[in-house]
């Protein structure tokens, strides 16, 4: 399976961001697909994963303001980001965890 992320772009902090990570073919309900972060100079970091039967968890650090969903139709998982800060700045990037298969990332710069 391949892993394309898209969406991010330039956005002022408080506003929103959907993300995308659309999957090459149908990923079985019992994997996980995840999304992670890496700022500049800093350690890639976990934001949160899924499957698409709906297990879904989060860091605390974008709980509350970070969404995951599925389209299964598409094979596509989201990243819906709203109340963004400057501190979410960064390549992001999906992964089938344990897979070594990483999408190619999508960069995301919130300004103050």
């Amino acid at each position: 399976v391949q892993l394309q992320a898209s969406g991010g772009g330039l956005v002022q902090a408080g506003g929103s961001l959907r993300l995308s990570c659309a999957a090459s073919r149908r990923i079985d309900s019992t994997y996980a697909v995840a999304w992670y972060r890496q700022a500049p100079g800093k350690q890639r970091e976990w934001v949160g994963s899924s499957t698409s039967a709906g297990n879904t968890h989060y860091s605390d650090s974008v709980k509350g303001r970070f969404a995951i969903s599925w389209d299964n139709a598409k094979n596509t998982l989201y990243l819906q980001m709203d109340s963004l800060k400057p501190e979410d700045t960064a390549l992001y990037l999906c992964t089938l965890p344990g897979s070594g298969i990483w999408g190619q990332g999508t960069l995301v710069t919130v300004s103050s």
